[in-house]
């Protein structure tokens, strides 16, 4: 099975120049939509669930659908990822369930608290070889039902932050935010940021949160089959790829994927009514999110990767953060 740390894939993308997209999953049919652009394209992937989608898959079930992720595609590194864990417990939770990666976001504190709390995280989760990602400043948007204001990562902390943490990957606030209303005009990333931020932290990984680009033909085709996202508007995949280009490393993906399920089944649901079977539905939808995520891993510089490196395992981890 090809179930590795997160910090295994990041370190590769590091050494090559790419960016991993890590996409969240809520059900069966988005896995699966993932790994098959994943295996079309021999990509590394990262696939995540939010502590709001463990708990409404009552924990046990998301887990076994994204290890039967791993069990089916042998041949691709997958990291198990938390997204958004919030406190000590979401993580020890993750880490029950088998996750090979968790983020602890103290994002909402201030600066010694989000120290202390994620200090906290990695004493917790290296012993067990899971890698740890952190946030540095806050992105806008919704995020588990929180509403956010952006505050920019101040390259002069981040430094001190690593140092003092130990943590994995850095989540880095360059202006982007969740969900699929980002901006109200041209999109004003400060992608300078990024490249300051590297250049204090080299060997830490830089991830890019709030990163869906909410392409425009899905937000055209919801509407056009009686949906109503008239002023959705996500980050240009050209500012992704100057992220990946100044030193991001993990790019957060969620909302492009269900906009791409959305619309197929609004499709379905449209032009043949009498489709009542759900397999009838889903399977487009799970066909639309495969050609979405394909491209993305193309966009990423992903593809052609998978086969890069020999998978570690957690035990192998343990022994390097000895």
């Amino acid at each position: 099975m090809a179930l590795v740390p997160m910090k295994q894939i990041l370190d590769e993308a590091m050494k090559k120049g790419y960016g991993v997209g890590a996409y969240n999953v809520n059900n069966m049919e988005q896995i699966q939509g993932i790994m098959a652009a994943a295996k079309k394209t021999q990509s590394p992937v990262i696939i995540q669930a939010s502590r709001g989608a463990l708990k409404y898959t009552n924990f046990t079930y998301l887990k076994h659908l994204m290890k039967a992720a791993v069990e089916d595609n042998p041949e691709i590194p997958i990291a198990m990822h938390l997204d958004h864990g919030d406190t000590i417990d979401s993580v020890r939770k993750a880490i029950e369930l088998g996750f090979t990666s968790v983020m602890i976001d103290a994002s909402k504190h201030d600066f010694e608290e989000n120290v202390r709390i994620t200090k906290e995280v990695v004493d917790y989760a290296h012993p067990f070889g899971v890698t740890v990602e952190a946030e540095l400043g806050t992105l806008g948007g919704i995020e588990e039902d929180v509403e956010n204001v952006v505050k920019l990562t101040e390259p002069a902390q981040v430094e001190e932050f690593v140092k003092r943490t130990g943590v994995d990957a850095l989540a880095v606030a360059i202006g982007t935010s969740h969900g699929a209303y980002k901006f109200k005009s041209e999109p004003k990333l400060a992608i300078h940021l990024v490249g300051k931020i590297k250049e204090r932290v080299p060997v830490t990984a830089l991830v890019m949160h709030g990163s869906s680009s909410v392409p425009a033909e899905l937000r055209d085709k919801i509407n056009k089959y009686g949906g109503n996202m008239p002023n959705a508007c996500g980050v240009p995949v050209s500012a992704i790829q100057e992220g990946i280009k100044n030193g991001i490393s993990k790019i957060n993906v969620d909302t492009d994927s269900r906009m791409a399920m959305t619309g197929e089944i609004r499709r379905v649901f449209t032009e043949t009514p009498e489709k009542f079977d759900p397999r009838d539905y889903l399977g487009p939808g799970r066909d639309a999110i495969a050609e979405l995520v394909a491209s993305k891993m193309e966009a990423f510089g992903t593809a052609g990767h998978a086969g890069d490196y020999e998978p570690k395992t957690l035990e192998d981890m343990k022994e390097e953060y000895q």
